[in-house]
């Protein structure tokens, strides 16, 4: 790995906390949630946190979130509003992962603890949906590929926001936007280093060759993202496949879809947590 590319993922991780704050002004629901029980799961590269936001005691659905930040930022507080608000309204568990990123660990770890993490907690029966935002988002769609290949589990749902889900494709110079070509350049090269990864499935969803027996899936596309294309595109797959899908595009806002639209948002994310809560039934 280049020094440059260390010391430039190394600054993004040390200053994460100080720098994330595109849901401030979303904290619509779940602010007065206890705070999340923090534990260790076991997943094949080993044990990783997963912060546990529960809006009432005893048996409930889970929601298994996965944050975004590119491969390269591990700090899943960044969708702390975002759990709050699904706990709250749609009334699960939700499950935010705190996986491992680069440059400590290269692909498939993240996806592969993304979908450990899940296994593990439907393994007693307990339905469990998966989501996820940007490149959480291309992980979520990865998980879903995962439990359909293994067997291991059946996501009720796949929420799949702003997805990252083709990580082969040559980012093009000038490209506007928020998720800039160097960006997506530097995550090829850090948590990508072998070329022919990018091309798995697991990787890049999108180039999955059979989407059929997939859980059904609420899309989220943001009018003017660069990703826009990678997520009309699953859509449309998923939907000729036989999954159903709910195909929401947000329209004239760029990646932070959510925040530049707050108005908006609010019909949104009330949407997501309708279709979390009735895909996901109480557990008897």
């Amino acid at each position: 790995m280049r020094l440059d590319d260390r010391l430039r993922v190394e600054l993004m991780r040390a200053t994460a906390r100080f720098t994330v704050s595109y849901g401030d002004d979303l904290r619509f629901a779940g602010g007065d949630l206890p705070r999340p029980e923090r534990v260790r799961m076991p997943t094949r590269h080993g044990r990783v946190a997963v912060h546990l936001y529960r809006p009432a005691p005893g048996p409930l659905p889970v929601h298994v979130h996965l944050h975004g930040g590119a491969f390269l930022m591990r700090y899943p507080a960044m969708d702390d509003w975002w759990c709050r608000y699904v706990a709250a309204t749609a009334g699960v568990v939700v499950a935010n992962v705190d996986f491992e990123v680069a440059p400590r660990v290269t692909y498939p770890v993240a996806q592969h603890q993304a979908h450990d993490v899940a296994a593990a907690l439907a393994a007693d029966g307990t339905p469990v949906s998966v989501g996820g935002f940007s490149s959480g988002g291309g992980l979520a769609a990865s998980v879903a590929l995962q439990a359909r290949d293994s067997g291991s589990f059946t996501p009720t749902l796949q929420v799949l926001g702003i997805p990252a889900l083709d990580l082969s494709a040559e980012p093009r110079d000038g490209d506007p936007g928020m998720i800039s070509p160097a960006l997506r350049r530097l995550v090829r090269r850090v948590y990508l280093p072998d070329p022919a990864t990018r091309l798995e499935p697991y990787a890049s969803p999108l180039l999955a060759p059979d989407l059929a027996g997939l859980p059904p899936a609420v899309v989220l596309t943001a009018e003017r993202d660069v990703l826009r294309g990678e997520g009309d595109a699953y859509a449309d797959r998923l939907r000729a496949a036989g999954v159903r899908v709910v195909h929401d595009v947000t329209p004239g806002v760029d990646h932070y879809f959510l925040t530049e639209d707050p108005v908006r948002a609010r019909t949104t994310m009330a949407m997501v947590a309708d279709e979390i809560r009735a895909a996901t039934p109480a557990r008897a």
